[in-house]
């Protein structure tokens, strides 16, 4: 899915990383089916099973609400993952022939979640998507009334968690490099694509760590309890970010066992 008109260049970056994901989650996959050919269409999903998910091979399909086109989808995307009474306001529209390869939704979900690295790219997909919609709504609302909610360009030293604040966002790195302190210590990076900030965000605790950009870096800002809806949704995303979460836990307390052993045994 892409927003219409010209983007921000963290925009861009992030709309050419998300478009190469779905043909990855298909590897291994077969189609349910023949590709269907549908013509010009004011209404494309009354003419799709609603079973199953699409790969857009060719062509381009409009998202419109209120009859003005708001958002698009192009060769490479998956259709049919925005479905239920939050997309009920959302016609896609076609302006010309398309050529979509069928796959059944049950299996490909099944097959995606097989997987934890599929499962995580998915959960990347949606959350990039999430991050796209609102950052189109900052840019459309006055300066003083925008949030924090989509995008944010930190230069070097910039702070993007302190030790002991409340946790009302998760983080992803979208560009760039940070670094994890605790009580001035530090204990861990922060590389390019890690997501960051959640662990505070489940228990409803305060920050246990400082995250300072240690380059010029781009974060993606996801309010908490957008974050925590779609864990709870989809508990399989949840399960896989909670073994990411454990493997840095592990990786900190031995970090804090290096700085707690005596001079000569580090």
């Amino acid at each position: 899915m892409y927003l219409l008109g010209e983007q921000s260049v963290p925009v861009d970056a992030l709309i050419n990383r998300l478009q190469s994901l779905p043909a990855r989650w298909l590897e291994g996959l077969a189609p349910c089916g023949p590709t269907l050919e549908p013509e010009t269409s004011d209404d494309l999903q009354r003419q799709l099973p609603g079973d199953q998910l699409f790969m857009l091979t060719e062509g381009v399909i409009n998202g419109c609400i209120g009859g003005r086109a708001i958002v698009y989808w192009q060769e490479g995307d998956l259709i049919g993952l925005q479905q239920g009474q939050a997309w009920s306001d959302c016609r896609l529209c076609s302006d010309g022939p398309l050529r979509l390869l069928p796959y059944r939704r049950t299996e490909l979900i099944q097959h995606v979640f097989a997987e934890p690295e599929r499962a995580e790219q998915l959960l990347e997909y949606l959350l990039g998507q999430m991050a796209m919609l609102a950052h189109a709504v900052a840019e459309l609302k006055p300066r003083e009334f925008r949030s924090t909610n989509g995008f944010k360009r930190v230069e070097s030293g910039e702070v993007l968690i302190q030790q002991g604040d409340v946790a009302d966002h998760v983080f992803v790195l979208i560009e760039g490099h940070a670094e994890a302190f605790v009580d001035g210590h530090k204990v861990g990076e922060v590389p390019k694509d890690e997501i960051f900030g959640a662990m505070a965000v489940f228990t409803g605790e305060p920050r246990n760590a400082t995250v300072i950009a240690r380059e010029p870096s781009t974060v993606m800002l996801i309010p908490g309890d957008q974050f925590l809806n779609m864990t709870r949704n989809n508990p399989k995303i949840a399960h896989s970010l909670i073994e990411s979460m454990a493997r840095r836990i592990g990786q900190l307390n031995q970090q804090i066992t290096r700085m707690s052993a005596p001079e000569g045994q580090r």
